[in-house]
């Protein structure tokens, strides 16, 4: 398939709802079920990394929408297999897995965040490694016909350096934060998101 294929794939099924499958009710339910479980359990460092992938996750998906308003093409887009399909890069299902992504990655965290493997930060090198994980899965997708990375420059490494690296320095760190500066990170970063949204796609129709 060529860019404007893609493109306009994506664009044909934008927020729309003819491919809704009920299975995304279920997944809503388990992302609900995940939160909750870990509010009874007061785990308020791991909400938080959750949180904050989130809401950095959202404010990239919104900047990837307004590269295709502005050049065409996005950089990457999902022209098929999603029911849902919320920005030209990101599904309902894209979108519930990293909203745990943060919390549940933050499980493999040491208890102590100065603690040095490799000589590396454990916080870093635990960031780095998954976001290599992230970058190495979306190149499976990307050899599918459901996920593609639009410009012949945007590949793995990119992904990996620009993306996930930012997604999980920011769930990780803001993971041991003190809870004012949490809240005030991630409320900052959703603040903006939500904005953006109602500007550029409810407003002007951009995204």
């Amino acid at each position: 398939m060529n860019n404007p294929e893609v493109t306009r794939m994506a664009l044909d099924i934008l927020r729309k709802g003819d491919n809704f499958q009920w299975y995304v009710i279920t997944f809503l339910a388990l992302v609900v079920y995940v939160y909750l479980s870990e509010i009874s359990r007061k785990n308020w460092k791991g909400i938080a990394a959750g949180l904050a992938l989130y809401a950095v996750h959202w404010f990239y998906e919104i900047l990837n929408a307004l590269v295709q308003h502005f050049s065409g093409h996005a950089l990457w887009t999902v022209p098929a297999g999603t029911s849902y399909l919320i920005l030209v890069g990101v599904g309902v299902e894209l979108s519930f897995m990293f909203s745990i992504a943060g919390l549940v990655l933050s499980k493999l965290l040491p208890e102590e965040p100065k603690v040095k493997i490799l000589g590396i930060n454990n916080r870093l090198l635990f960031a780095v490694g998954n976001a290599a994980l992230f970058a190495i899965i979306e190149i499976f997708l990307a050899k599918t016909p459901v996920f593609v990375w639009v410009y012949p420059w945007w590949g793995a490494f990119p992904v990996f350096l620009t993306v996930y690296i930012p997604f999980f320095l920011a769930a990780f760190y803001c993971y041991d934060w003190q809870p004012k500066r949490q809240t005030t990170f991630i409320s900052t970063i959703a603040i903006i998101d939500i904005l953006m949204m109602v500007i550029f796609a409810g407003f002007l129709g951009w995204i």
